[in-house]
């Protein structure tokens, strides 16, 4: 049980990453792109083989961050030069990525077992320094010691650094016109900005933070496989809705730490389904899809009946300020 709540935190961790390109394209830019699916296979891909042709897998897992960069550039191309939907440019360049995909592996897939990865190489130092040793004597209390540390704090440094780069971004003067692009289209053009510049940047910039945790989870699961990236958008929306639910979202630096937390949550919430009976390995993408369901629903379902109460409660004290008013007007005519 232990085990597989550790796993799931050191894979919430890694998917953080796709999750916030998943808040910047979804929430900064307002724009549903599908692209996530294909973008997300395409840094795993590249990844996968640059590291088998030899390649150091950091330099690697940068190559496949603009990839992802590319990749969502020419979404937002097609929407603002090509005058395409937004649903259709994402949907149109997710289809374009699988046949991009498995030309870039060659195949269907690729293995990394037998690969020096960013993995093996963090694991490698950490046990060389001994750090393994130190924390699970801090633990020993719990009667749980992990095989490693490392992934999880590793992954943990990097999802705070791209939080901490996202944060400081949506601060500058091109991420506060990117908020308010994602706002008010029109009103951002009225003062002559680029619109259609910040939509392609924004774009760019949340599918190379797709295709990054592409990268990542490809090391860490031990390959690359064409049809990895299926329902990511979904597994992305989950962790931000699921986040914001949680935690709130009322500013930008909570709304990246929900976004964070999101995809812990339900990555543990993905672990404790799985280990009902009745539910296999083959029901991730039902659960997924129940989870979001769960999230959408519930709290719109909780905010309407709060409504509800509020409105009830308006009443009772309009009709109590209207007996006493009859009651003066009694009084004061006898």
């Amino acid at each position: 049980m232990w085990t597989a709540m550790f796993s799931s935190v050191e894979a919430g961790l890694i998917y953080a990453v796709m999750a916030l390109g998943v808040y910047l394209s979804f929430r900064i830019l307002d724009f549903p792109d599908l692209t996530v699916d294909g973008s997300f296979v395409t840094g795993a891909s590249v990844a996968a083989v640059l590291i088998v042709n030899g390649a150091n897998p950091f330099a690697a897992s940068a190559a496949a961050l603009l990839a992802g960069f590319a990749a969502g550039v020419l979404t937002g191309l097609l929407h603002t030069k090509g005058k395409i939907n937004p649903l259709l440019s994402g949907i149109l360049m997710m289809i374009a990525l699988y046949s991009v995909n498995l030309r870039i592996m060659g195949k269907s897939n690729v293995p990394l077992l037998q690969q020096e990865t960013v993995i093996t190489k963090i694991t490698a130092a950490w046990r060389q320094a001994g750090l393994d040793a130190a924390l699970n004597r801090l633990v020993s209390f719990t009667g749980f010691a992990p095989r490693t540390w490392a992934v999880l704090v590793s992954m943990a440094i990097v999802a705070l650094m791209v939080k901490g780069l996202l944060d400081w971004l949506l601060k500058t003067e091109v991420g506060i016109a990117l908020r308010a692009t994602g706002d008010n289209k029109p009103m951002v053009a009225s003062f002559s900005a680029n619109t259609d510049w910040l939509i392609v940047f924004g774009l760019g910039l949340s599918n190379a933070l797709v295709a990054l945790s592409g990268a990542l989870v490809a090391q860490y699961g031990g390959f690359s496989d064409v049809g990895m990236g299926i329902g990511m958008i979904v597994i992305g929306l989950a962790s931000v809705i699921i986040g914001e639910a949680l935690f709130g979202a009322r500013s930008v630096a909570r709304a990246t730490w929900a976004v964070i937390g999101g995809a812990i949550v339900y990555r543990l919430i993905l672990a404790l389904a799985l280990r009902v009976e009745f539910l296999e390995t083959g029901d991730v993408k039902l659960i997924t899809a129940l989870i979001v369901m769960l999230a959408l629903v519930v709290p719109n379902t909780l905010a309407a009946q709060k409504e509800r109460q509020r409105k009830k409660r308006r009443v009772r004290q309009l009709e109590r300020g209207e007996t006493v008013a009859g009651a003066e007007t009694n009084y004061k005519s006898v």
